[in-house]
């Protein structure tokens, strides 16, 4: 698998300008797209069409923050982004969702009354507001993991919580849907979230 940082250009650094990286991305799309190859050889025209893909995949993956950190870990760990250990969440995060389990259990098993709908609601805004802390909590941190990275600093450390901060924000993922699920409310708002 190719480095989608090398597709680029740029280093494996957390903050990237995000507007150059658009413009590379455009001047690459022209450069690779098969529309522009097509008085070339079948061969030839199956490579653009695999560098189009290459340069789409690497953009995907490089253009939101947390996509980027969640890409940028698993070639530190030498996975795949596919292939990446995750991490579970954290113990406090998992006891702290045990109310909200048993709520969802409820809401369930006897079906929504509005104190149950009332409740669901509160929990998911409340759980909505704290991914939204933990993931800007997780940015404010790029800059140190690109100064450390500069120095040579050990990264081990930011690295290990990084992972955790990424766990925690999937299981808060998973939480908030169960929640839109029980109160039969449609996640297209949340079906981008998940694919980061």
């Amino acid at each position: 698998m190719r480095d989608y940082f090398e597709v680029f250009g740029l280093e494996r650094k957390l903050q990237v300008d995000v507007s150059a990286q658009q413009q590379q991305f455009y001047a690459l799309s022209r450069q690779h797209h098969p529309d522009f190859h097509q008085m070339a050889s079948e061969d030839e025209q199956a490579q653009a069409l695999e560098r189009s893909a290459l340069v789409n995949r690497a953009y995907r993956a490089l253009r939101d923050p947390l996509a980027r950190l969640a890409y940028l870990i698993s070639i530190e760990n030498g996975a795949g982004p596919d292939n990446a250990a995750r991490p579970k969440a954290p113990m406090d995060l998992l006891a702290e969702m045990l109310e909200i389990q048993e709520a969802l259990e409820e809401a369930k098993t006897s079906g929504l009354n509005p104190e149950t709908i009332a409740l669901l609601t509160d929990e998911r805004e409340h759980l909505r507001a704290r991914q939204a802390s933990n993931e800007a909590a997780m940015i404010e941190r790029f800059a140190e993991w690109d100064q450390a990275k500069e120095t040579g600093a050990d990264t081990a450390p930011l690295l290990a919580w990084f992972k955790q901060a990424l766990a925690g924000r999937a299981y808060l993922r998973t939480v908030i849907d169960d929640l839109s699920d029980a109160l039969g409310e449609d996640q297209e708002s949340d079906v981008s979230h998940r694919r980061h």
